[in-house]
């Protein structure tokens, strides 16, 4: 069983699908404390929750007619049971099925399990401003292909200068797509295109999150 905090259809406020219908599934409990998170209701328990079994979950995405899926949180890699509710994503190929997971977390085994498909990762890697950048597993760099995503979440710019670091050092736009997603109360976007521009930065992609400008920023299922 899940302990399931929301479920809900809306459009994907960002990644590969982003302002394209979605289910999504947050699931409870985080092993990071970032201090700009805007989903710290579902770090420790307190908030109110569902037990969701693996075909609940299913069902419900079916029941929606949704053919995106962002199983978020919290950090759904830490679920339990999280393999067998992805086996189960990953035999109907009508889905597709976005992990967003916080970059503290090992996918190798999920890559090696599911290798090729309807299974995509979407890693966060926590600058210095997140206050995280020690817990990440870089060894993930490896890991991603082209249909998953590596986002950086920018609050200064110290973490742009150390994301330019980061994507060069691995060439990681070479493994897979990248997104630079602002914490806009820190920093404004248009100096992450200042940035872009400077140092002639094509093979990035700057993201706002679009649900955050159809609602208000703190308004939860949307």
């Amino acid at each position: 069983m899940f302990r399931v905090i929301e479920r809900f259809i809306s459009i994907d406020g960002e990644g590969p699908t982003s302002g394209e219908l979605a289910a999504f599934i947050r699931f409870e409990g985080c092993n990071l404390r970032c201090t700009w998170c805007d989903t710290a209701y579902s770090w420790d328990g307190s908030c109110p929750h569902e037990e969701q079994s693996t075909e609940d979950i299913y069902h419900y995405i079916k029941e929606s007619g949704a053919r995106n899926v962002t199983l978020t949180g919290g950090e759904p890699l830490l679920q339990k049971d999280i393999i067998p509710l992805l086996d189960l994503l990953s035999s109907d190929r009508t889905l597709h099925i976005h992990i967003e997971t916080n970059g503290a977390i090992d996918i190798g085994q999920y890559k090696d399990r599911y290798p090729s498909g309807n299974i995509h990762f979407i890693v966060d890697y926590k600058l210095p401003g997140s206050g995280m950048q020690m817990t990440m597993k870089e060894k993930n760099f490896e890991y991603v292909g082209r249909d998953d995503v590596y986002k950086f979440v920018i609050a200064s710019d110290n973490d742009l200068r150390e994301t330019w670091r980061i994507v060069n050092k691995h060439e990681l736009t070479k493994r897979c797509r990248v997104f630079l997603s602002p914490v806009v109360e820190s920093i404004e976007p248009k100096r992450i295109v200042e940035f872009m521009i400077s140092r002639k930065w094509h093979d990035i992609k700057l993201q706002v999150q679009v649900h955050k400008v159809i609602w208000p920023k703190d308004m939860r299922g949307v």
